[in-house]
């Protein structure tokens, strides 16, 4: 087991200051990228159980748990540039990085952007190498699968995915957040009384719901359109072997995203299924840290 967690905080390059969650004294240096709606706090149970030959980092992105947020964020590569900044202010390279949900989209773009980085990629529930869409509503607040989302002021509107989360971080309204997490995430099993407070507790700590949704959809790195934008083709700059864990039961990321990384990444990415939803960080630690354990010899 790694040894006990610190909070620190650090200014990097650009002027905001990151938060940042730490522990473990080993030689396998890792970095943990969270999700939307969450921060480095929901990582906890990972780092608390992985075995002390790690050093683990786990950065809170910018306008999220205890980071700034000066400057606003339009794109993943604005957080993958905080967290290359981030692991320049530490001496940190050649390093293991995991993210999960928005994470691995953060994650995908650093091992792409800047590959003398990377010395292996963990995907854990990732968004997938064209992003995560968000597909517009009807009238009576019903998702109209033919038509996306593609401005920042239409998910600013949002009915049902952003103004209910906004209001709910305005009103304080932790049942509420509760019961999203419960029908999207925490579908099988759910935390303890007192973590599940905690994480929605946390999750209040959200400052840039609206911007992060908007780099979601138009993020694309792949080589064809998504509907928002155009890809970069940039997945073909991830060298680095890449581990792609999929939950059977997400109803959040489906497992075609999944597949698609795995296709996109070609021979030096695996994907392994696994018997869950969005969170195996809940629903199967021990699979998740055995995954881990076993792509990082």
């Amino acid at each position: 087991m790694t040894n006990g967690i610190t909070l620190k905080s650090i200014k990097i390059s650009n002027g905001e200051t990151i938060g940042y969650r730490e522990c473990g004294t080993g030689n396998k240096i890792l970095l943990l990228v969270h999700g939307n709606m969450t921060s480095s706090k929901h990582w906890d149970v990972l780092m608390e159980n992985l075995p002390n030959d790690y050093k683990i980092y786990a950065p809170d992105l910018r306008g999220m748990g205890i980071s700034t947020y000066n400057n606003q964020i339009n794109s993943i590569k604005d957080f993958t540039d905080d967290i290359k900044a981030f692991a320049d202010e530490l001496g940190l390279k050649n390093f293991i990085i995991a993210g999960w949900s928005t994470g691995g989209c953060v994650a995908m773009q650093l091992a792409a952007s800047y590959p003398d980085y990377v010395k292996k990629l963990i995907l854990v529930e990732s968004g997938g190498i064209k992003g995560y869409p968000v597909f517009k509503k009807d009238t009576k607040g019903q998702i109209i699968l033919t038509e996306l989302v593609t401005t920042r002021e239409e998910l600013s509107k949002d009915p049902l995915q952003v103004l209910p989360i906004l209001n709910a971080y305005v009103k304080k309204d932790e049942e509420f957040l509760k019961n999203v997490w419960r029908s999207t995430i925490y579908t099988h099993n759910e935390p303890s009384p007192e973590k599940f407070h905690e994480y929605m507790h946390d999750m209040m700590t959200q400052r840039n719901l609206v911007d992060l949704d908007y780099a979601l959809i138009t993020f694309n790195i792949s080589h064809e359109h998504n509907g928002v934008v155009q890809g970069t083709g940039e997945v073909d700059n991830i060298v680095a072997p890449t581990l792609v864990l999929q939950g059977e039961r997400d109803i959040v990321v489906p497992t075609i995203m999944g597949q698609g990384i795995k296709d996109g990444i070609g021979d030096n990415a695996t994907l392994v299924m696994l018997p869950c939803g969005h969170s195996p960080l809940i629903d199967c630690l021990d699979l998740l840290i055995e995954n881990i354990i076993n792509f990082t010899k």
